[in-house]
């Protein structure tokens, strides 16, 4: 178990409980600690603060903003274990492996991405002593709402650019994990002026309000589609820009022929990260007939080996569903599939020995198209293997969905390189699936959202083009 040593960056961040709202912590619903709770007032002083000092950080130049950038990058590596702690215990996740000391570590490689990714006039045209350039300019204030699957990591993607291109940013986290974004804004805070950088915590209306706000210029929101469809519709009132990163079903397809024992345990990480709670983890995997019977049966094998427990313990792989809504929906999901004559291969139940929203990782096969689990995103630790046998047909399928953030294709390389050409999706892995490169944009199609993040097409997402001709 980790040693549950005094937290003072979690202390510096709540508040008493006559002044917040309590915030459980996810394996145990104990509380961890009280949450600030802001208001419309706060939002619009946020705002204006905003407004006021956003014209002289633009005035620092990329230099100046990018040396700020990197010394924030220090303040979190400085404070990586109080944040790791806060994010484990109020998201769920383990502390090692893919967890949450992974999670602040990437805070502070996007933030050092942000800052050394260089974005120079491009040329657009040059003739007879005419010359035109396009120039990137501060978009102004942007409003950022961040989800609780990867509370810190998610926000550093929304803060770092827009910080890095001149902008001034108010951080609105999910009402289930604003202590961990908290903490973060904590330390970044530390490097700016008053109003560069604030922090928002609130439930949807203050969300709402924030999409809605006229004084905001740019909106980023990664969460849910349903969600995503309401900013939309804000956006209308402020013409506010937007970068929607909204929900996933990630198929995978595993070509016949497949090394099974090459494959098995990457397919199983890209499903069971974060305990399958990831936008862009791989949700439903068609496999060819020829390898079907070995690949479940290596996944069972790697899902009733895996340390299911608290995220403090030092020995789990894999934590709780962090609200109970989420496990609600996993619940009902895996029901529903074994109504439909699915097979649990392993798995199936909740642990509720460890804690209240603890789900045993789940197996289930002899599933097809049709079943909830295959056709919604569940976004917990259950993954449903469907069998194929004509490999067009498994693209066709993989493409039926409406969401289209990204999918995998696994086997001979060449063979999976030219398929990926035909998955409708905003990004494709072939032999490896949900690996994110800070200098590689990621975004989704279709219902998945738009626009893009990461590396200079995530600065200039952040930036308002300008045409000069001279």
């Amino acid at each position: 178990m980790a040693n549950h040593t005094k937290n003072s960056l979690l202390e510096a961040i709540t508040v008493s409980s006559e002044q917040g709202r309590a915030i459980p912590d996810a394996a145990t619903g104990e509380t961890m600690g009280y949450v600030p709770q802001h208001t419309i007032a706060d939002l619009e002083a946020a705002v204006a603060a905003a407004h006021e000092a956003q014209p002289a950080w633009a005035a620092l130049g990329h230099a100046k903003r990018s040396e700020i950038l990197h010394k924030m990058a220090d303040e979190v590596e400085a404070h990586a274990e109080d944040l790791a702690q806060i994010i484990s215990q109020e998201q769920g996740k383990p502390l090692g492996g893919m967890g949450s000391r992974f999670e602040v570590g990437g805070c502070a490689v996007w933030l050092r991405s942000a800052a050394e990714t260089p974005l120079e006039p491009e040329l657009l045209f040059e003739a007879d002593g005419t010359r035109s350039e396009m120039h990137f300019a501060p978009v102004g204030v942007v409003g950022a709402i961040s989800p609780w699957n990867w509370p810190a990591m998610i926000a550093i993607w929304q803060i770092a650019p827009s910080l890095r291109m001149g902008n001034t940013v108010v951080a609105k986290p999910s009402e289930y994990t604003p202590l961990s974004v908290l903490a973060l804004i904590e330390l970044l805070r530390r490097h700016v002026p008053e109003g560069v950088l604030t922090g928002i915590s609130g439930d949807r209306e203050i969300g709402a309000a924030l999409a809605a706000h006229e004084g905001i210029d740019k909106l980023m929101f990664t969460g849910s589609t349903r969600t995503g469809r309401e900013i939309v519709k804000s956006s209308a009132n402020n013409l506010a820009r937007l970068t929607l990163e909204l929900g996933g079903n990630d198929p995978g397809i595993v070509l016949p022929g497949t090394d099974v024992k090459a494959v098995a345990e990457q397919i199983f990480g890209g499903v069971f990260i974060n305990t399958g709670q990831t936008c862009a983890s791989l949700k439903r995997l068609y496999v060819h007939d020829s390898v079907y019977d070995e690949l479940v049966e290596a996944l069972g094998t790697l899902a009733e080996a895996a340390k299911l427990g608290p995220g403090l313990d030092e020995d789990s792989q894999l934590g709780p569903l962090t609200t109970a809504q989420q496990f609600r929906i996993v619940s009902e999901l895996v029901e529903d599939a074994k109504a439909r004559g699915g097979r649990i291969v392993t798995g199936g139940e909740a642990a509720p020995d460890l804690g209240p929203h603890f789900y045993k990782p789940t197996i289930v096969a002899d599933i097809d198209d049709g079943a909830r689990l295959v056709d919604e995103e569940q976004f917990g630790p259950v993954l449903p293997v469907i069998r194929y046998s004509d490999v067009e047909d498994a693209v066709a399928r993989a493409n039926a969905s409406d969401q289209a953030l990204g999918a995998s294709i696994w086997g001979d390389k060449d063979e999976a390189r030219k398929l990926a050409e035909r998955i409708e999706s905003g990004t494709v892995w072939v032999n490896q699936h949900g690996t994110l490169n800070p200098m590689v944009p990621f975004g989704g199609v279709k219902q998945s959202g738009y626009g893009l993040e990461f590396g200079s097409h995530g600065l200039k997402a952040v930036a308002n083009p300008k045409v000069i001709t001279f």
